[in-house]
């Protein structure tokens, strides 16, 4: 009898070895590419580097003041909320919108979904060089718009228009991979619960205000989270259209601790908006998260 507790344990020791074991590449992946980088950026923080001398040098928090009284700094800041005030309605009316159209679709779902998923794999320099292309001045489309007006829009020259064309494409490479996770959200929702609406006289318009959309709300929730992250880390799309132009119009945090960490090698300083960057970032879903979720329990959610 004796015997049973010990092969037990054995056994759950041997469950947890395997465990560990099949979770040892991610675990090794963590540490490596983040918790190491991570205390490293901590480290230059406080201190001045060029990347370049052999040793940093110790300016306590000389990095957090100028960072906090520097304009670009305060314009990366204000660049990312221009970007999540106009991307959050943008990319939420399209996902909904295709997720609405493949919860319709009666064949090749699975083929229409993978459709609407692969501009979310396209490459983001390779889409940014076809936009840039499209967009500029000798282009078919701007050549047709002088024929035609006697004029065309100088389309990453003016701020306002290059703002557009940016979020623009982050709408594009994200609409269709938010409109599965809606997707998943829509084939949920039970069907007699619009059979009771219909019977009750509810029209389609109010079925899809009062129901439809009040039940996506976990599939909100997880949406608007990933959409409030990405805009405060765009880099590409700005840096291969505009690098951060014009009139740093489009200047967002990644372009500008690339700029100070790599262009005028203060490793220190970069590191320094980079922490500022993940505040600013955390701040910023924690109020949204507490707006949708106030959301959420006006309509019974948890």
């Amino acid at each position: 009898m004796s015997t049973i507790p010990v092969t037990v344990k054995k056994q759950a020791a041997k469950k947890e070895l395997q465990g560990w074991l099949l979770t040892s590449p991610y675990l090794l992946f963590t540490l490596i590419f983040f918790f190491i980088p991570l205390l490293w950026s901590l480290f230059l923080v406080f201190q001045n580097w060029n990347l370049i001398s052999p040793t940093p040098t110790f300016v306590g928090l000389a990095n957090f003041q100028e960072a906090l009284a520097s304009p670009r700094v305060w314009q990366a800041f204000l660049v990312s909320y221009k970007f999540l005030v106009l991307f959050i309605p943008l990319v939420l009316a399209a996902a909904i919108g295709l997720a609405l159209i493949l919860h319709l679709v009666p064949r090749f779902k699975p083929l229409f979904a993978v459709g609407f998923f692969l501009p979310y794999l396209a490459s983001g320099v390779v889409t940014s060089l076809v936009v840039r292309g499209f967009l500029s001045y000798d282009s078919p489309l701007n050549s047709f718009l002088r024929a035609t007006f006697g004029t065309s829009p100088d389309w990453l020259g003016d701020g306002t228009l290059a703002t557009l064309v940016i979020v623009l494409m982050m709408v594009w490479k994200f609409a269709g991979y938010y409109s599965l996770i809606f997707l998943s959200g829509l084939q949920g929702i039970p069907i007699e619960i619009y059979e009771a609406a219909s019977i009750d006289g509810a029209n389609a318009w109010t079925r899809f205000w009062r129901m439809t959309l009040p039940m996506l709300y976990p599939a909100f929730y997880t949406v608007i989270i990933l959409a409030v992250g990405l805009m405060f880390s765009i880099f590409t799309e700005p840096f291969t259209l505009t690098n951060g132009g014009p009139q740093m119009a489009t200047q967002t945090w990644q372009l500008e601790i690339y700029y100070q960490a790599f262009n005028q090698f203060r490793s220190g300083y970069g590191a320094t908006i980079a922490l500022l960057n993940a505040v600013a970032t955390f701040i910023s879903i924690i109020l949204i998260r507490r707006i949708v979720e106030a959301w959420g329990h006006r309509y019974g959610w948890d």
